[in-house]
C-alpha cells in the first residue's frame, strides 16, 4: 500500500470516527471544542471545525453534530492546536514543589523535555540521592524511575519527558575531581546511560560549556552516545562555546552525532559574542550540509536575545575543579586572582567567556539571582559597591560579589542578535524551546529575578514573530512547537490533533495572544492564551488555572529485543 502522508490519514480517520459517531444519539464525547480555527500541527493550512475528546485521547477533529458532548465548549474566533512541547525546559524540581505549573500551563505547554546536561537522576556512587517529602511521605530519588514516580505522586499539570544529563552521569562517576576517566570508570558512565534511558529517559543531554560537561572529550562523549544510540535515544547538547568557537563547537556536535549515528538536537542555537555577530547563515550552512550528507541535526531556539546563566560562567574552568567550596576558597587567594584576572581577561583556548563575548560591557549583565541586587544591571551593582572608591578594580569587585553570595549570581547576559535569532528560527528543522522553568507570580514560586521566558516564550513567538511581524506563518509556528518537538523525541500520539492521540490541546487568541513579561518586570503572565487540556483534563479554564493536575510522565518505550 502506498504511504500517505500524516495529514491524510489524519483527514481519513476524522471523517471515519465522526461519521460513525454520529450514528448514536447519546453524547459519546466527555467534551467538545466547538468551531475553532484548526491548526493541526502539521504545518498544514487551517480549517474550520470541532474537535471531540472522550477518555484523554482526542476521539475526532472535523464537524461533530450538536449537544454530542457532556461538556461543550464555544471557541468560534479561536485557535485550536496541539499542546505545545517545551523543547528545553527546566522544572525538574518545581514541579516537585508545585505541580501546578503555572507559568508554563499559561504559555499553553503540556509537555516539558527536561535533563538539560544535568538530569534530576541516576544519584548514585559519588552523588548521593535526592531526598524528597511529598504529601507527608519521603521519596528518594536515585534512577529516573524514582523521579518520575515521585512526580505522578505530586500531582503535575505538565506531562514530563526527560534526558539523561551527561554532566549528572559524570558526576556519579568521577565526582568534583577534574582527573581524567578511565577505561573501566568510563565504561561505568556508558552502563548509567544504558540504565537511564531504559528507565525512560529519550537520550543523553550535555553541557559541555562549563565543567562537569566541558571535562568531556569529543571521543568520551561519542563513546557515551553510542550508548544512547543502542536504547534508540538522541543526544541533545548545549555546544562548548556559543562565541568566537561557535563554528567548530557545532562542527564537534555533528561530528559526535556522525560518529555515534544518532540524531542530534543543538540546544538554543546562537552565536553569542558580538564579534561573530550577523555569521548565522553560516552555521545554517554547516547543518544543511550535515543533513544533506545523511546527519538527523537539528535545533532549538528561544525567542530572545539574552540569555541566562550565572556570575560565576566569567570565572575560568579551572578554578570549579573541586566544586563551589574550591573555587570560594581560590577567590580568597590573591595568586589564585590574579592568575584569573589575566585569563578573564586574555580568555582560553576552546573557552567560552561570557565577559569577553559582551566586550567587557558590565552593562550588559542583569543579575537574576535571589539577593539584594536583583533586578540591577552589573554597572548599577558595581557602581554601588564602589562608592567613594577610586579607579577600583571591577573584577576584584565581582569576586568578592560571588565570595559575599557563596559563588552563586543567577544573571542574564545581553549577548546575541535579533537578526541571527531570527534567521535561525526560520529554518524547518528549528523548533521553540523556553530554556525556562515552571514558576508562579505569587507563593513560594515567585523567587529571584528570572528571565522573561519562564512567563512568555510560546505566546511571544505567537505574537510578535507571527502576527507583529509576520516572520513566521501560524501554522508553521504552531508546527515548531508541537509536532517537530514531538517528532525529534520520537514522543507517540503527542503533537498533533488526529483522532487516537493523547488530547493535549491549547485554545488561544491568535488577535491577542502576547508576552507581558519583561527583563525589568519579569512576574507577569501572558495575554492570550484561553484554554489549556491536558491527557482530556482542563487545566487552563478561560485563563485560569483549575487546579487539575493530570500531567503524566512520558517514559520513551524500550528498545524491542533482537
Amino acid at each position: 500500500m502506498r504511504h500517505l502522508p500524516i495529514w491524510r490519514w489524519s483527514f481519513l480517520l476524522c471523517v471515519w470516527t465522526s461519521g460513525n459517531i454520529a450514528a448514536s444519539d447519546e453524547p459519546v464525547y466527555d467534551l467538545v471544542l466547538r468551531g475553532g480555527k484548526i491548526i493541526d500541527g502539521t504545518g498544514n493550512p487551517w480549517f474550520a471545525g470541532d474537535v471531540g475528546i472522550a477518555k484523554q485521547r482526542i476521539v475526532a477533529v472535523g464537524r461533530i453534530a450538536p449537544g454530542r458532548g457532556q461538556r461543550e465548549l464555544d471557541v468560534r474566533g479561536l485557535v485550536v492546536a496541539p499542546g505545545f512541547i517545551d523543547m528545553h525546559s527546566h522544572s525538574d524540581t518545581l514541579l516537585l514543589q508545585d505541580g501546578n505549573a503555572q507559568s508554563k500551563i499559561r504559555q499553553g505547554v503540556t509537555t516539558e523535555v527536561l535533563g538539560e546536561g544535568r538530569s534530576m537522576a541516576p544519584r548514585v556512587g559519588k552523588l548521593s540521592p535526592r531526598i524528597i517529602e511529598i504529601h507527608g511521605k519521603v521519596h528518594q530519588i536515585e534512577s529516573l524511575e524514582d523521579y518520575f514516580l515521585a512526580a505522578e505522586t505530586a500531582g503535575i499539570a505538565t506531562n514530563v519527558a526527560s534526558y539523561v544529563g551527561l554532566g549528572t552521569v559524570w558526576r556519579c562517576v568521577m565526582g568534583d575531581t577534574f582527573q581524567r576517566p578511565t577505561r573501566d570508570q568510563l565504561e561505568l558512565m556508558k552502563r548509567l546511560v544504558t540504565r537511564a534511558i531504559k528507565h525512560g529517559a529519550w537520550g543523553l543531554s550535555s553541557q559541555v560549556m562549563m565543567p562537569p560537561g566541558s571535562l568531556a572529550t569529543t571521543a568520551e562523549i561519542i563513546e557515551l552516545c553510542r550508548a544512547a544510540a543502542a536504547q534508540g535515544g538522541i543526544y541533545s547538547t548545549h555546544i562548548r562555546n556559543e562565541g568566537t568557537g561557535v563554528f567548530a563547537a557545532v562542527e564537534e556536535a555533528i561530528r559526535i552525532a556522525e560518529t555515534a549515528s544518532l540524531p542530534i538536537d543543538i540546544i538554543h542555537l546562537k552565536i553569542a559574542d558580538q564579534q561573530f555577530w550577523g555569521r548565522m547563515n553560516e552555521l545554517i550552512a554547516l547543518i544543511q550540509a550535515a543533513r544533506h550528507r545523511g546527519v538527523n541535526v537539528q535545533a532549538n531556539v528561544y525567542p530572545y536575545t539574552r540569555g541566562n546563566n550565572n556570575l560565576s560562567s566569567i570565572i575560568p574552568p579551572w578554578a570549579h575543579e573541586g566544586g563551589r567550596g574550591a573555587m570560594l576558597e581560590r577567590l580568597r587567594d590573591p595568586d589564585a586572582r590574579q592568575r584569573m584576572k589575566r585569563d578573564i581577561l586574555q580568555g582560553l583556548p576552546g573557552w567560552y567567556n561570557h565577559f569577553t563575548a559582551i566586550g567587557g560591557d558590565w552593562s550588559r549583565m542583569l543579575v537574576s539571582g535571589n539577593n539584594r541586587f536583583k533586578g540591577l544591571t552589573m554597572d548599577r551593582v558595581m557602581a554601588l559597591r564602589t562608592r567613594g572608591q577610586e579607579d577600583p578594580d571591577l573584577l576584584d569587585e565581582l569576586f568578592d560579589l560571588l565570595i559575599a553570595e557563596g559563588g552563586s549570581v543567577g544573571t542574564v547576559y545581553a549577548h546575541h542578535t535579533e537578526d541571527d535569532m531570527k534567521l535561525a528560527l526560520r529554518q524547518p528543522w528549528c523548533s521553540i524551546g523556553s530554556d525556562g522553568s515552571a514558576y508562579a507570580i505569587s507563593g513560594p514560586l515567585r523567587r529571584g529575578h528570572p528571565h522573561p521566558r519562564n512567563f512568555g516564550t510560546f505566546p511571544r513567538v505567537l505574537g510578535r514573530y507571527v502576527r507583529e511581524q509576520q516572520h513566521l506563518l501560524l501554522e508553521d509556528a504552531i508546527r515548531k512547537m508541537t509536532s517537530l518537538n514531538a517528532h525529534k523525541l520520537g514522543l507517540r500520539q503527542r503533537g498533533l490533533l488526529v483522532p487516537g492521540y493523547w488530547a493535549d490541546v491549547t485554545v488561544f487568541d491568535a488577535e491577542r495572544v502576547i508576552d507581558r513579561a519583561t527583563f525589568t518586570e519579569p512576574f507577569q503572565y501572558n495575554t492570550g492564551i484561553e484554554f489549556v487540556i491536558v491527557n482530556g483534563e482542563l487545566v487552563l479554564n478561560r485563563g485560569q488555572h483549575t487546579g487539575k493536575r493530570p500531567g503524566r510522565a512520558l517514559r520513551k518505550p524500550p528498545v524491542p529485543e533482537p
